[in-house]
């Protein structure tokens, strides 16, 4: 049995202990070796209650994970210690603090949310970004501001968190949250007037040391909804990189940092005025183009800069005007993207050969095509010279 120090302390990160075992663990293809190793106490918080587990050094080798096996703590390192030698305990603290700021978070979302709307939380991930909560019910984006509020408030108080384990008699008049009833040694953990819960993982003592939440997001998932957030270390630096592009954005839009939606707003309405012009005016730039090839039996065009629809456009009003086969180009040798019309012939055999001589992809209707080409205006310039009149066959 491996003596549990964490949750004597869960501040402590040093210490040493006797080497219990030390097993090889059957590496997979071209993975690094690496041994299992069960010390009869231990400082390292294994993979459970929904955190996860500690890293740090044995004896100044890497632990890269922790897990719970049975009686055991299980150790796995990239190298070897002998059994019955006493190994230097060294937790990442840094890692450590944050998935206990995260953590601690969460129980204060989850009580207040309990509390005031009766959902529970169902399902809760914490990823090396940001956290997901899975609760029971529905949740609007004002009711989600209303609980961000809510938790900041408990966590300026410095609120106390308790944690004991009662005994069964006392455990049943507990109002603790818990996905299904528990029997035996219970872990309860208790934020003083926030939330009380049956939890295995590792908490700050007091809420302030939590720092701030920051619900990021709220959505339908399932029955439920889906929140998306970040607790103590993790909000601050978001919010320092989006005040920072807060900041850039700004200065480019020549606006106040309070007032950089605004000044999108007005810039996405003058864009799209804009579109909206260029889009006439390409209209009327198109069907004049399409005057000078009026009757013409091929047209082959190479165009600079089109974009997809653009592409369309000017090939649909050429087609309208020529009489026969119109070949669109744009883009630049190696990477052309092409449209072809006929009012008359089927293309989709033309556009197989194309492709095939010209390294390209696409298809379409009988009389319209579009694709890309990996060639040269030279090799396509070529490729339909060498079609000549066959090239509706």
């Amino acid at each position: 049995m491996t003596e549990k120090l964490y949750y004597g302390n869960q501040y402590q990160t040093e210490g040493t202990a006797t080497v219990l075992a030390c097993r090889p663990v059957e590496a997979k293809q071209n993975a690094a070796a690496c041994w299992e190793v069960v010390l009869d106490r231990t400082v390292f918080y294994p993979t459970g209650g929904g955190q996860p587990c500690d890293l740090g050094t044995l004896n100044g080798v890497a632990v890269t994970d922790v897990s719970e096996r049975g009686e055991e703590i299980v150790h796995r390192v990239t190298a070897p210690l002998s059994v019955g030698s006493e190994a230097v305990m060294a937790v990442d603290w840094d890692r450590r603090f944050d998935l206990m700021q995260q953590h601690s978070g969460e129980h204060l979302i989850s009580g207040v949310i309990h509390s005031r709307f009766g959902y529970e939380n169902v399902g809760f991930h914490m990823g090396a970004e940001e956290i997901t909560i899975d609760y029971s019910g529905e949740l609007t984006r004002q009711q989600m501001q209303e609980v961000e509020d809510a938790v900041n408030r408990l966590i300026w108080r410095d609120l106390p968190c308790t944690v004991s384990v009662p005994d069964a008699e006392t455990l049943r008049t507990i109002p603790y949250r818990s996905k299904k009833e528990l029997t035996g040694a219970v872990r309860i953990v208790r934020f003083e007037d926030a939330d009380i819960c049956a939890c295995c993982g590792l908490h700050v003592r007091r809420t302030g040391e939590i720092g701030l939440v920051k619900l990021l997001s709220v959505e339908r998932f399932h029955s439920g909804c889906r929140m998306e957030l970040l607790c103590g270390g993790r909000a601050v630096r978001r919010f320092q990189t989006v005040f920072d592009q807060n900041r850039q954005v700004s200065g480019l839009l020549s606006a106040k940092p309070d007032r950089t939606a605004e000044a999108v707003r007005t810039l996405r309405a003058n864009l799209d005025a804009a579109k909206l012009r260029a889009g006439a005016l390409e209209a009327r730039l198109f069907a004049l183009q399409a005057e000078c090839y009026a009757g013409a039996p091929f047209v082959l065009l190479f165009e600079d800069a089109l974009t997809p629809d653009s592409l369309r456009r000017l090939t649909d009003a050429l087609v309208k005007r020529a009489d026969g086969l119109c070949a669109v180009f744009t883009g630049a040798d190696g990477a052309y993207q092409y449209a072809l019309a006929s009012k008359t012939g089927d293309l989709r055999e033309l556009v197989r050969r194309l492709n095939a001589a010209c390294h390209g992809r696409g298809g379409g209707k009988a009389g319209f095509v579009q694709g890309s080409v990996a060639a040269s205006r030279s090799e396509l310039e070529a490729f339909f010279a060498s079609e000549g009149n066959g090239m509706l066959r």
